[in-house]
């Protein structure tokens, strides 16, 4: 089977090179960016993303002492065009109007159909509505390659169940849902994930359920979200604090674990709409879906008016008020910063005239210029502010003397819930 099979992973981020790096344990593997600098670094033997460890990563570069198998990482055609497999991880966001942009993966389907053969095998792992990979990919595969679908070439769709950060549940350890153009086709996809995977593989009748059942896990987690965050909203007017009560409510055995939060990152936040959007072409609208997100898209609006409130409350003068947040990360632990709802939250405080100081020690500085024109520091400021907004739970904001950066009558509001009473005044 080693000899048989040559994997190009297309995309090397934080979907792309965990896989890559699997696979490369059993087999020869290339993996296909078009961003150099990113290249570069992974040859060196350095993931930015920090997703996969630098003696991990070392250990299946191509090397000397490589025989068959192991990872080249590269820019160039030339080293993708002998695989048989191709697996697609690109990028499926949606634009400033919540419509999904298709545009990334389009693009690598062109890429992968530049070197195109017959008998080879195009897997898409990245996250789309119930049909895009039949009616948008597939049609530019055809188009440039000049080859026909299920005759000279087939296809599978396998939906990345990545968890950035995540030291527990790597791409191994969760079970892969994966399906195939024709049933044969399933088969050997499956084989391919199963030789890796140990936690398994559920093997989808067609490339539509699986890409059906991707889109829902998201949005499902989506809407719990929404209803606790709406509980937040009713509790707070009641002056009961919600975590307690969800902890009350948790002793019943088949009560849901779902926390109030900011919801961002590149699938919870994005995925739903990709759903509505194929849900209106048929003629439905999806009243819970798109509820559910309008409730987690206001919740930044919403934390930033809870904090200018408490500021007022404590007689704090809120023009040119200084204000530090803590974390412009989407998640705890983790450099990723795609659609966080910090940016939210920032947005809507500036709005009020207050000057805003982001610390995140997680954080790449120039990637948060780059995509959201802030100025962030990976060292916390030596000063004091009239308030600290607290949105994401990195673990060094638990060793942090807060009464280093307090003021005598500061506020601190902590949206994760994780610091003690004695520090903050308010929690979501």
């Amino acid at each position: 089977m080693n000899k048989e099979i040559k994997i190009a992973v297309i995309g090397l981020g934080y979907v792309g090179l965990p896989l890559a790096r699997l696979f490369a344990t059993k087999f020869p593997v290339v993996g296909f960016d078009i961003n150099e600098k990113r290249v570069t670094e992974l040859m060196s033997g350095t993931d930015a993303t920090l997703e996969v460890s630098d003696e991990v990563l070392k250990a299946v570069l191509v090397n000397e002492s490589t025989n068959e198998n192991g990872l080249l990482c590269s820019t160039s055609l030339e080293d993708i065009k002998d695989c048989n497999y191709y697996i697609i991880t690109v990028p499926t966001p949606v634009d400033k109007n919540n419509r999904p942009v298709l545009t990334p993966l389009v693009k690598a389907s062109e890429t992968v159909g530049n070197v195109l053969k017959k008998d080879d095998i195009v897997i898409y792992e990245s996250t789309v509505y119930p049909g895009a990979t039949e009616e948008e990919c597939i049609p530019v595969l055809e188009r440039v390659s000049g080859l026909v679908f299920n005759k000279d070439f087939f296809a599978g769709y396998s939906p990345e169940r990545i968890n950035p950060g995540d030291k527990e549940h790597t791409v191994e350890k969760i079970l892969k849902v994966t399906s195939g153009s024709t049933p044969e086709v399933g088969i050997k996809v499956d084989n391919l994930y199963k030789s890796v995977i140990i936690a398994g593989t559920h093997l989808a009748p067609t490339i539509k359920v699986a890409e059906a059942a991707k889109v829902i896990e998201n949005s499902q987690r989506d809407i719990n979200i929404a209803f606790v965050n709406e509980l937040a909203k009713i509790f707070n007017l009641m002056d009961i604090n919600t975590h307690d009560v969800l902890e009350a409510a948790g002793t019943k055995w088949n009560f849901l674990p779902f926390k109030p939060g900011l919801v961002g990152g590149h699938c919870i936040g994005v995925d739903p709409y990709y759903l509505a959007q194929k849900a209106q072409e048929y003629g439905y609208n999806p009243e819970i879906i798109l509820a559910g997100r309008r409730l987690n898209d206001s919740m930044g609006a919403y934390v930033a008016s809870e904090v200018i409130k408490l500021m007022i409350k404590k007689d704090i003068r809120i023009k040119n008020a200084t204000i530090l947040v803590l974390g412009i990360t989407f998640k705890e632990n983790c450099p990723d910063v795609r659609n966080t709802k910090a940016v939210d939250v920032i947005g809507a405080l500036k709005e009020y005239g207050v000057n805003v100081t982001i610390y995140d020690p997680w954080a790449n500085v120039e990637e948060v210029v780059y995509e959201y024109n802030l100025t962030s520091t990976k060292t916390l400021p030596n000063e004091k502010f009239d308030a600290i907004v607290l949105t994401v739970s990195h673990k060094e904001f638990l060793e942090i003397d807060f009464t280093k950066i307090k003021s005598n009558n500061s506020v601190v509001y902590d949206v994760k819930n994780i610091l003690t009473d004695k520090v903050k005044d308010k929690n979501l």
